[in-house]
């Protein structure tokens, strides 16, 4: 337990409690490492049947990582060499394995806000994931808009989306909705925020149930319309556009559709790091034929190149530091973006035998 993740056992669940409201949950060095150590415990603990993650306020289940912090210890080292940003991103990363491979149903109640780190710790494996969305849900991977990529293992479940749906997730940094969430196969439920505080009590005081399937019962009365989902309403769009082999194809392609879809998604990438959309662009196609131990091994080597770019502390200090708004990539525009410049953030940044997560099978 710390001052900003609170732990308890109720009923045989395990409860993870985020509870940094001020700064929408966004992940510090020290909420990691309490939520690791817990998750490691729990595993074997024949007491804990389930893990239960939420979060003490409406306003957002977890807005990401810390990115003031990044930008704070990141400009006080040359080339963001930090040996504090070097554990933080090792040791979220690790997180989001164990996540991925947890052997115990693991529940996360995404009600309000869930983007990057976020989408990190809610994103669990098929054989323990039940991931609960609400009307006030407003998920996405931002990463392209700081000038950083979609990490946190954001190739490995961006890449498993239908069609190109997490093409366009990742490459746009765009918002969705719950029902998008659903409709994408990045959530499982849908459950109306008002009956959260049932369902969980349902799951913290109900006598002999098994939670996978009380979850599916609770949530089999609630339903969202499907037009609802506007991913499902422009999905034949997206699948056109986003199955170009380059963004600047992309942008092309959309160019040449006057719809209003494509329209609102080309001025939407226009604000977009074009370096970082087209590095994007190449870890999700990488990211289909890799394992999530893979992906998220390919992503720590990414992150440190993108510290020693800068792109990521000149996108931080637009949105978050100077508030501008006014970012100054580099390269400026797509035109400039060559192959080499995307190939050098897959470069290998240590042999394998020394990568800080070599032991993720």
């Amino acid at each position: 337990m710390t001052e900003h993740v609170h732990i308890s056992t109720e009923n045989q669940i395990g409860c993870i409690t985020l509870d940094r409201p001020k700064a929408l949950n966004s992940l510090s060095l020290q909420m990691i490492r309490s939520i690791t150590e817990t998750l490691l415990a729990w595993c074997t603990d024949a007491d804990i049947r389930a893990v239960l993650i939420r979060s003490s306020s409406e306003k957002a289940f977890c807005a990401g990582g810390d990115i003031r912090f990044f930008y704070d210890v990141g400009a006080a080292t040359p080339r963001g060499g930090s040996a504090l940003l070097e554990d933080f991103f090792t040791e979220e990363y690790a997180l989001n394995h164990l996540i991925h491979r947890y052997p115990k149903p693991y529940i996360a109640l995404m009600d309000g806000v869930v983007m990057g780190g976020g989408m990190g710790v809610a994103q669990a494996g098929p054989a323990s994931r039940l991931r609960i969305v609400t009307e006030r849900t407003k998920m996405a991977m931002p990463e392209v808009n700081i000038g950083l990529f979609p990490d946190v293992g954001g190739g490995y479940f961006l890449s498993r989306c239908p069609g190109q749906l997490g093409t366009y997730l990742g490459v746009t940094g765009e918002i969705i909705t719950a029902a998008d969430a659903l409709y994408a196969g990045l959530a499982d439920f849908f459950v109306p925020s008002a009956q959260l505080p049932l369902l969980t009590e349902m799951l913290l005081c109900g006598d002999d149930i098994e939670v996978r399937t009380a979850i599916c019962d609770f949530a089999d009365g609630f339903d969202i319309a499907p037009e609802a989902s506007m991913l499902a309403t422009d999905r034949t769009a997206i699948d056109r556009h986003f199955a170009q082999d380059t963004v600047p194809a992309i942008i092309e392609s959309l160019a040449l559709d006057d719809s209003p879809f494509a329209q609102k998604t080309l001025a939407v990438m226009q604000k977009c790091s074009p370096l970082m959309m087209c590095v994007t662009l190449e870890q999700i196609r990488r990211s289909t034929a890799l394992s999530v131990a893979d992906c998220l091994r390919m992503e720590r080597s990414m992150v440190r190149h993108c510290f020693e770019h800068g792109e990521v502390m000149e996108g931080v200090r637009a949105l978050v530091v100077d508030k501008d708004n006014a970012p100054q990539w580099n390269p400026a525009t797509l035109a400039d973006v060559t192959p080499d410049m995307i190939a050098g953030f897959f470069a290998p940044a240590w042999p394998p035998h020394a990568h800080p997560l070599r032991s993720l099978d």
